[in-house]
Formats: C-alpha cells, sequence, structure tokens
C-alpha cells in the first residue's frame, strides 16, 4: 500500500496523523505513571515528550511561541 504513495503524501500523513496520536499516548503513559507512583524522571520525560508534539505543532501552524522565564 505504502508502495503506491508518492513520498510527500507519506511524510504528510506520518505528520498529521502518526505524530500527534504517539505524542498523546506518551502524554498519556506519563500522567498514568504520575498518578501511581508520584513523579518520576521516566514520567517527566514522558510528559515533556508530549509537550514537545504540541510545541512543533503550534509553531508549524504558525502560533507563536510561549516565552519561559
Amino acid at each position: 500500500m505504502w508502495l503506491f504513495l508518492t513520498r510527500r503524501l507519506r511524510m504528510w500523513l506520518i505528520l498529521t496523523v502518526v505524530v500527534p496520536l504517539a505524542t498523546g499516548v506518551l502524554r498519556r503513559l506519563g500522567r498514568t505513571l504520575e498518578r501511581r507512583r508520584g513523579p518520576s524522571t521516566v514520567s517527566n520525560a514522558l510528559l515533556k515528550a508530549g509537550d514537545l508534539g504540541d510545541r512543533a505543532r503550534t509553531t508549524l501552524r504558525g502560533g507563536r511561541r510561549s516565552r519561559r522565564a
């Protein structure tokens, strides 16, 4: 199936479908882990990975980045 799709269409599908799903799953895993066992390095890393997808999506849409102090 992938053979018949152009490279650009495959990349668009991955960026619009797979990446948001993956970051959502990572965020959900981080929250679940944090709720069960408290904050840890692993749960913080999973939450940051989920936030990274949101920031990238906002930046690519032309939104402004929020400045953190």
